[in-house]
């Protein structure tokens, strides 16, 4: 462990930046802000969704951020709770670090068929680069621990969503 000041107090610098930008992916997804959604990541970036079924790679930032968007604007509420970040940073590159995040989300689709809820919880790991534009999420992969409720809820969101924006 370093003893520089400087460098120390940079380092707990970096740890909120990467904490708050990890919190902003839920607040944005929350919020249908997706502006701030973006903000978080690079572009491309990698992204693997595969525990629920959605393939793994990289993608163009702007379809990246279609993609979640059509399958959660269709919601009548969600709430991502990302709480317990344990920050570990690359030894050899100060502009690198993984942030370890528990994930727990709450969906609310009201008056579907298969029941108004659906939660997911589990972790995600968030590999962070530093940018010209601060700390992005450059690799997020999800970890599925469990879920519970209306199991198809996401495609009913998603096909509600789209027939919102056909009209």
């Amino acid at each position: 462990m370093t003893t520089d000041l400087e460098t120390r107090i940079r380092r707990l610098e970096d740890r909120v930046l990467i904490s708050e930008q990890v919190i902003r992916y839920a607040m944005g997804v929350d919020r249908c802000d997706w502006q701030m959604f973006a903000g978080c990541f690079t572009d491309p970036v990698y992204t693997d969704y595969s525990d629920l079924g959605t393939p793994a790679g990289t993608f163009a930032r702007a379809d990246f951020v279609a993609g979640v968007s059509d399958a959660l604007d269709g919601f009548t509420k969600t709430q991502h709770i990302s709480p317990n970040h344990v920050i570990e940073f690359d030894e050899d590159d100060p502009d690198r670090a993984i942030c370890h995040s528990y994930m727990y989300a709450q969906h609310f689709l009201k008056d579907s068929e298969g029941g108004d809820a659906y939660l997911l919880r589990g972790s995600y790991t968030n590999h962070m680069v530093r940018t010209a534009d601060g700390w992005r999420i450059e690799r997020l992969i999800q970890h599925v621990g469990w879920s519970d409720g209306n199991d198809d809820a996401v495609a009913e969101a998603t096909a509600r969503a789209r027939a919102t924006r056909r009209t």
